[in-house]
């Protein structure tokens, strides 16, 4: 069974979309875990800032924090926290919706959970290819800038 439990901080991002919901089991799905906790919450940039700066001590909001909490073999559990004020700020370089950003920012982070990376090129290469197929399945298609997303800041 995969719960996912999704929290927003403030009101602006009550709306609910079930895209979010949606990505999430489906990458789960297709990284073959049957059994997941997933912890997903739509925050502001200071609260953004200041996780990034006590777990990862980088000194500046970002776009999405993944953390793996736990992974056996069809089990996982782990925390996305997306910046909101970010989603809404980046949006218009894409030209789309906040609310497509802060999907964009769900994909990125939920493959981090199952396993892909960004750090070196060939990785980041397959992250945005997986992005892009994961984000068709909802109709949108990023624009990609050299080997970014259009809209994206620095994804952990």
């Amino acid at each position: 069974m995969i719960e996912i439990e999704i929290a927003r901080q403030h009101a602006q991002w009550v709306d609910e979309d079930p895209r979010l919901e949606q990505a999430v089991r489906s990458i789960l799905h297709e990284a073959g875990v049957r059994r997941a906790q997933i912890s997903l919450a739509v925050v502001d940039d200071p609260t953004i800032h200041d996780l990034n700066r006590r777990f990862l001590r980088h000194d500046y909001p970002t776009d999405v924090l993944s953390f793996l909490l736990d992974r056996e073999a069809d089990y996982l559990e782990g925390e996305l926290v997306v910046s909101g004020d970010t989603a809404r700020s980046q949006a218009p370089l894409a030209g789309w919706s906040a609310a497509d950003e802060l999907l964009l920012y769900v994909v990125h982070g939920t493959l981090h959970l199952v396993g892909y990376d960004d750090q070196a090129p060939e990785q980041r290469e397959a992250m945005r290819l997986e992005e892009s197929r994961q984000l068709a399945r909802f109709g949108l298609r990023p624009v990609v800038v050299g080997d970014k997303q259009q809209g994206e800041g620095e994804r952990s």
